[in-house]
């Protein structure tokens, strides 16, 4: 426990909520948010966690984090793979014996995350201002446990999303992942096209937002 006792983060916030997306939508997490982010997206709700935010060692973090009875954590932020020391984070999150999943943008490389956590990774669309800074070469890293999410702004997203989905088969990679951007594309209009197109994906709603609302902490 002594090295990890040494090696700190910096953190934006920890709080106790339902999931709202992903596969693990509706089971009660820890989120741990690292501060930082290297993206600017257009719709980013959480640019709170750009700066800020106060520094924690990961023992500290594993102690807070004990003190909820649950067994599923998710590290996010911000770009927590910003921040070199969370990979030890998810390692020694996985080592407690967390289920454990990983938030994170697509422009980082993902290739040293431990293997057993999932990781959650956005394709970065036109729409959100910086599809320049997919770092493609992640695709090899993604296992069947992993999940692609794609958040679109329009239509024009939506086809991108699509050409490249059907373009690559992402499908066969891991499962793949569409929400609408909350206030710009209304759920049933993408619900439509994916029907349209059969698409295979699942789509998603942030459940958190319809429950809370826009705050941070949910």
């Amino acid at each position: 426990m002594h090295a990890l006792e040494t090696v700190t983060l910096r953190i934006s916030e920890i709080f106790f909520s339902l999931q709202g997306e992903t596969s693990r939508v509706g089971l009660p997490t820890v989120f741990v948010r690292l501060t930082g982010c290297p993206l600017r997206c257009g719709y980013c709700d959480t640019a709170y966690a750009f700066t800020g935010g106060q520094h924690s060692s990961v023992a500290e973090i594993l102690h807070q984090i004990a003190s909820y009875q649950t067994r599923y954590v998710t590290v996010t932020g911000g770009e927590p793979l910003a921040q070199k020391n969370c990979l030890t984070l998810l390692t020694a999150l996985c080592d407690a014996d967390y289920s454990v999943s990983l938030e994170t943008s697509g422009a980082l490389d993902i290739s040293q995350v431990d293997a057993r956590v999932s990781k959650i990774m956005d394709i970065k669309t036109p729409g959100s201002g910086e599809a320049a800074k997919n770092h493609w070469a992640n695709l090899d890293w993604l296992r069947s446990g992993d999940e692609i999410k794609f958040v679109l702004c329009d239509e024009a997203d939506y086809q991108w999303a699509r050409e490249l989905i059907l373009g690559k088969q992402l499908q066969r990679l891991c499962p793949i992942l569409m929400s609408p951007v909350h206030g710009l594309l209304t759920p049933v209009m993408l619900a439509e096209w994916i029907l349209r197109d059969q698409l295979p994906v699942r789509m998603q709603i942030q459940m958190h937002k319809l429950l809370w609302g826009e705050g941070p902490g949910h």
